[in-house]
């Protein structure tokens, strides 16, 4: 088979079609973006020199821009006009709790959180984010009741930023057709949003306890969602990713998955296809028992596995079980293996997983990240991609 431009090698795995070699993208590559200065278009170029298959995702806003919102990439969230918030600080230094309040014409939300010393917000507290669920001495949602007061804080994508996002598709539209690499947009959410509000052991029980409350919720983050989809799909872009690190079996019953989830996930991944782009879905952990879910959703690829870290994971009965009708994007843990990994423990995962998830409808990854910027992990890395090379 010829050479194959990256985005086509990348499509055809995605699309479980033959390519030229397995290709290798990051999910996502931390230590290099920063040394990029957050710019994702820097970023691509310097994945690009270092062989790999790299893609650009939109909207490209860096975390740092992101204040309310900062793990959820995409769109920005904006609360509607008529909400006022209010932050203030009690106690002593070193027992310091922030609390927060959104006023609405629904009523009013408030959530509290004990500061700790790795709090990375100051007086601030976002939003949605992973620091403050662990932290939260009361979560902004805890009744059915509330779901009103939350649509206004929900609204959908503001003509400004619409705006704003088309000029940009355009511009990126352009750079990845210089440079031959794939078109990525996001994120969609469910039932990650669903944990960040009500906390994550909170919700869990919720849909067990409490299932009406539950999905309704997840409604009202499914119709928010998918107006933020029409925006981002419009770019046009190759693939969409929808986010669920906690909608695995860890987080989840499977009924609950097939009763309350996988109905939105199906009109969300139709939604996809719709508009020309692939449709995929990241979950590290708790998918083995999900996989036909997946598939009946429609999910073209699902990006993150990772055979250490992640709990029924295991890659050879992931793949005869779904490989025929589901691509796979990862194989080796970033964490555990390439960040603290010797040479041969990497070359031997890297090995494995090309053997076990390859060649067709696989893409090679460290999962989920690599963020340690060290000269060790540099090495890893070299041998990493070293590896990829002999065995593509």
């Amino acid at each position: 088979m010829s050479h194959q431009a990256s985005r086509e090698r990348m499509l055809r795995a995605l699309r479980r079609e033959p390519a030229d070699h397995v290709p290798c993208s990051f999910m996502s590559f931390t230590a290099l973006r920063r040394r990029c200065h957050e710019d994702l278009y820097q970023l691509v170029l310097a994945e690009r020199a270092m062989g790999l298959d790299s893609f650009l995702f939109i909207p490209t806003a860096p975390r740092p821009e992101r204040l309310d919102h900062p793990d959820l990439r995409g769109l920005p969230v904006r609360f509607a006009p008529e909400v006022s918030v209010k932050e203030w600080r009690e106690g002593a230094p070193d027992g310091a709790v922030l609390h927060k309040e959104y006023a609405t014409p629904a009523g009013k939300l408030s959530t509290s959180v004990r500061l700790s010393d790795d709090w990375p917000h100051g007086d601030h507290i976002p939003f949605v984010d992973d620091y403050q669920v662990p932290r939260a001495l009361k979560p902004l949602l805890t009744e059915v009741r509330e779901l009103e007061a939350l649509r206004y804080l929900l609204t959908p994508p503001a003509p400004e930023d619409i705006a704003r996002f088309r000029e940009e598709a355009q511009k990126a539209r352009a750079f990845a057709d210089q440079h031959g690499v794939l078109l990525v947009g996001g994120w969609g959410v469910g039932a990650d949003m669903a944990n960040w509000l009500c906390g994550v052991e909170n919700f869990t029980l919720l849909t067990q306890d409490q299932p009406e409350f539950a999905t309704a919720l997840l409604e009202v983050i499914h119709q928010w969602n998918v107006e933020r989809m029409r925006v981002v799909l419009a770019a046009p872009v190759d693939l969409y990713i929808r986010r669920a690190w906690y909608e695995g079996c860890d987080f989840l019953m499977p009924r609950f998955f097939r009763e309350v989830v996988l109905p939105r996930m199906k009109a969300e991944a139709a939604l996809a296809h719709e508009h020309g782009a692939l449709f995929g879905y990241i979950c590290s952990s708790g998918t083995l028992p999900m996989l036909d879910f997946y598939v009946e959703a429609g999910v073209d690829v699902l990006i993150g596995i990772d055979p250490v870290q992640g709990t029924h994971t295991n890659p050879e009965l992931m793949k005869k079980k779904a490989g025929a009708r589901l691509s796979f994007w990862g194989g080796v843990s970033g964490a555990v293996t390439v960040e603290l990994g010797s040479e041969e423990e990497i070359r031997a995962a890297v090995q494995k997983a090309i053997a076990t998830l390859g060649p067709a409808g696989f893409v090679l990854s460290p999962v989920d990240n690599i963020t340690i910027d060290a000269p060790q992990t540099w090495r890893n890395i070299e041998a990493f991609l070293d590896e990829w090379q002999r065995r593509r």
